[in-house]
């Protein structure tokens, strides 16, 4: 028989524990908030304001109405426009841009019969944005080569004949009126030739996502196991066997570190070896500088996980602390989509976000062959979120809770 009684005296406990950790509970109201904000606004966006430099190398109207056109466009966030294609293309390969679009220096001359060469240069190491730019910056050049067509077409004094065929027939509107001749309007009509060169190659959306989802799994095994070895030990009491031997915290703490870093460690082999065998994964730049990438995010996320359960005395408390940042640091830090595809107050936040250094990182030289002094600011900071997280959990370390 149900005791009604009973099970409202329950309820009632249940809520006033609830009630006496106040992080637990900020954090279930907190989290749901959290995460619909980042679904509903960043990954329910589309991709626009993609970082990218011009090249003109021209003045004219139709090197003005070509940079209309781009700015113009909410996928372009047009960085500069210069007038050095190496130095385009240097922006590209140092990651200050996404693409450089590189106009030539006969954009302007309506009376060059040849196709005007515009390139392409992309940064293709980000499958999703080249995926979107590609095809945007195609159809806006194929439509200006359109226009310029029929331009040099008026400027001729052609026009079309509505009978004609390929090679089709214009009317010739001089002195000759009367006079037809055969014109290929292919040739007139293709004025400009659209060159696409990938710094990269042909990156597949697997090649993109492998990097960051390493980098995500050290960062969750990472963050979850602290739990279980800090707050779920003082929770059972074998934290406090532990302090009633002459053992120092950072002993302990020490301990604890080392510990993590050689599970984590061997988990992050595990990971390349599946990439590499299930996927086909090709790591362009070095092996050993993949692993000491995986190993230094692991050891930045035991650091967070110390700052976090230093202070926490259930392993429930410590999951219900650790959600709110570590579910949004998947979202906001790229792993998925591209950092643009978000509002702009998200694009900050992922900056303050070590995992965003960590993927940068990994697919730095996974993708391109990075070497470290390509990605030194991404370790720097990686080793100053590492250092910050230590110092807190360590001078912030209870251990009577």
């Amino acid at each position: 028989m149900v005791e009604t009684k009973k099970i409202m005296w329950m309820i009632k406990k249940d809520l006033l524990v609830l009630w006496r950790h106040k992080p637990r509970l900020i954090s279930i109201f907190l989290f749901p908030i959290i995460m619909i904000t980042l679904f509903g606004y960043g990954m329910g966006g589309e991709l626009e304001n993609i970082p990218v430099v011009v090249v003109e190398q021209s003045q004219g109207p139709v090197t003005d109405t070509t940079l209309t056109a781009i700015k113009e466009m909410s996928l372009y966030d047009v960085k500069d426009i210069i007038t050095d294609p190496d130095k385009a293309k240097q922006m590209v390969e140092n990651g200050e841009v996404r693409a450089a679009i590189i106009l030539p220096s006969n954009y302007d001359d309506m009376t060059d019969s040849k196709p005007k060469s515009v390139v392409f240069e992309v940064d293709s190491s980000d499958q999703m944005a080249t995926t979107a730019v590609l095809p945007a910056t195609q159809a806006l050049f194929n439509q200006i080569s359109n226009e310029l067509g029929m331009q040099k077409l008026e400027t001729m004094n052609l026009t079309p004949s509505p009978s004609a065929s390929t090679p089709i027939q214009v009317q010739q509107s001089s002195v000759q009126a009367n006079q037809q001749q055969t014109i290929d309007i292919k040739s007139i009509m293709n004025s400009i030739n659209f060159q696409i060169n990938r710094l990269y190659g042909d990156i597949a959306y697997i090649d993109f996502l492998v990097p960051a989802i390493l980098a995500m799994t050290v960062m969750m095994g990472a963050m979850m196991s602290m739990g279980e070895s800090l707050a779920g030990e003082r929770e059972r009491g074998e934290l406090a066997r532990l302090f009633m031997t002459p053992t120092s915290v950072a002993t302990v703490v020490g301990g604890k570190i080392m510990s993590r870093l050689v599970i984590q460690t061997a988990t992050a082999l595990v990971l390349i070896g599946a990439a590499i065998v299930l996927f086909n994964i090709t790591i362009n730049g070095s092996m050993l500088l993949t692993i000491f990438l995986l190993v230094l995010t692991a050891l930045c996320f035991v650091g967070f996980g110390i700052m976090v359960s230093a202070r926490v005395s259930t392993q429930e408390d410590y999951v219900q602390m650790v959600m709110p940042f570590s579910m949004p640091m998947m979202f906001v830090s790229g792993v998925f989509y591209p950092i643009e595809t978000m509002p702009w107050i998200f694009q900050k936040i992922a900056y303050i976000a070590p995992l965003t250094y960590a993927n940068n990182a990994l697919r730095g030289v996974m993708l391109k062959g990075a070497g470290i002094g390509d990605i030194w600011i991404e370790i720097a900071v990686l080793l100053g979120f590492t250092a910050l997280f230590f110092i807190l959990g360590v001078t912030r370390f209870n251990r009577d809770i």
